[in-house]
């Protein structure tokens, strides 16, 4: 008897890509200002959260940018096949 997919595995799944995308930019924007993850255990505190505070407004905004990207294809898509 095969296995019953739990709706909540499926959704967290789903969602890796994006928190891997989602370190990624994270990662970027470290990089463009100097920094890697490592690095940020030698600064200040209020260094750190100020930097993660960009990072991770960085990060939602590209995701966002991609989601939209992706949307957008998925309409182009079905209006294709609409026709």
């Amino acid at each position: 008897m095969g296995k019953v997919n739990n709706p909540e595995d499926e959704d967290e799944r789903a969602e890796e890509p994006a928190v891997g995308l989602e370190r990624y930019f994270i990662e970027a924007y470290l990089a463009s200002k100097g920094h890697t993850w490592e690095k940020l255990r030698g600064l200040p505190e209020e260094d750190v959260r100020r930097l993660m505070t960009e990072a991770c407004t960085y990060a939602s905004t590209k995701l966002a940018e991609v989601e939209a990207r992706a949307q957008f294809v998925r309409d182009i898509h079905d209006a294709g096949q609409a026709v």
